[in-house]
């Protein structure tokens, strides 16, 4: 993780536990998972790189290696991925 990224999880960390309102917590909340969800996409572009088989990467989700492929494979921008 690139000391970017764990600054905005860290600040995004902060604004979720500093909120004062429940539509401020959630708004945190949203921004901590779509950070969360960049990380995770990055790791998994990783794994893949290093070799790592999409069978792999479901077991760790508990998915099938068609699940993960669903999961986690790049698509379209904007639509749904045709195969």
């Amino acid at each position: 993780m690139s000391r970017t990224e764990s600054e905005r999880i860290h600040r995004a960390l902060r604004a979720h536990q500093a909120a004062g309102d429940p539509l401020a917590a959630l708004d945190a909340a949203r921004v901590l998972r779509e950070e969360a969800e960049r990380l995770e996409r990055r790791a998994v572009e990783s794994v893949r790189a290093a070799g790592t088989s999409w069978s792999t990467i479901g077991a760790l989700y508990g998915l099938t290696k068609q699940g993960a492929q669903q999961r986690f494979r790049k698509g379209p921008p904007g639509g749904t991925e045709s195969t």
